[in-house]
């Protein structure tokens, strides 16, 4: 990491999703050893995006890590709904996929709230099927999580930031980070404010985090001067600069001055992410051949 030396504990997410990769592929191992047959995870991916690229070919690295199984269905960016939605119907009759995700974004073309619908919940281990969020919602166990918020709890867990009763400000209100995020946080006993760019007073709002979560995709958008002095940070902003360098949506160097703890970026919250992708692909291949 490039990140200036700062006086607030790094939440390191790289490490962290390193830890508890290898448990995973402990557990891999586990199931191997005991004849099951390997998590095995589907990706869709529509079009050439570079990024999409980037993230998925990423995804699958980390897979072949742990031992489960990763393959990936590409698809022509100007594929038809049905074609796609046909390709889906497969994976989820196929015994031997455990997990699917769908790649967002999708071009305009295609409905994404339908194709993620027509996922089977049993594989929607990126937790965004809308039964997989009303499970969450209603606070019922067995269904997957968003993986994003579900990895910020984890980083949480494994650093030892107790939660609860704190203060917590989310900035950011999309259904896979945003308002899942303030869910979770709720239910671990925060009180939770969910702001979004179009708040009326950000600042006001910000000050009186004790923790804050940033996933608004603005980048930079909160400058230091706005972090409560001992505040935990977690920004989970992924933008670029005018420069191409990967920055988040906290303005690092002067909130680390502030925070008592503070996720970088890179290396703060997408590799937990990535991490909690497998795991619940792990659960998934546990769930069908208990």
């Amino acid at each position: 990491m490039d990140q200036q030396p700062t006086t607030a504990r790094l939440l390191d997410g790289k490490a962290c999703a390193a830890q508890i990769q290898h448990e995973i592929q402990q557990q891999v191992e586990a199931l191997a050893a005991r004849g099951r047959v390997l998590p095995h995870l589907a990706v869709l991916r529509v079009g050439e995006d570079p990024a999409s690229e980037s993230y998925v070919r990423g995804k699958r690295r980390a897979a072949e890590r742990v031992g489960i199984t990763s393959r990936e269905l590409t698809f022509a960016a100007d594929v038809s709904q049905a074609a796609l939605g046909d390709a889906i119907d497969a994976l989820n009759a196929d015994p031997l996929v455990h997990g699917i995700l769908l790649q967002l974004p999708l071009p305009e073309h295609l409905d994404t709230i339908a194709m993620l619908e027509r996922i089977d919940p049993r594989k929607d281990v990126d937790g965004t099927h809308p039964l997989s969020l009303g499970r969450m919602l209603a606070g019922h166990r067995g269904g997957f999580l968003p993986c994003t918020p579900r990895g910020i709890m984890a980083l949480l867990e494994r650093n030892q930031v107790s939660v609860a009763g704190r203060n917590a400000v989310v900035v950011g209100r999309s259904n896979i980070v945003g308002k899942p995020m303030a869910v979770l946080l709720t239910q671990a006993h925060c009180t939770v404010t969910l702001c979004h760019t179009r708040t009326a007073d950000l600042a006001a709002a910000v000050r009186g985090a004790e923790l804050l979560i940033v996933a608004a995709g603005r980048a930079a958008l909160v400058p230091g001067t706005w972090i409560q002095k001992g505040a935990v940070v977690v920004d989970a902003g992924i933008n670029r600069d005018a420069q191409g360098k990967l920055v988040g949506d906290v303005a690092f160097v002067e909130a680390a001055q502030r925070a008592a703890a503070i996720t970088p970026v890179p290396g703060g919250v997408g590799p937990m992410t990535v991490t909690m992708l497998l795991q619940q692909t792990l659960e998934a291949a546990r769930a069908a051949q208990p």
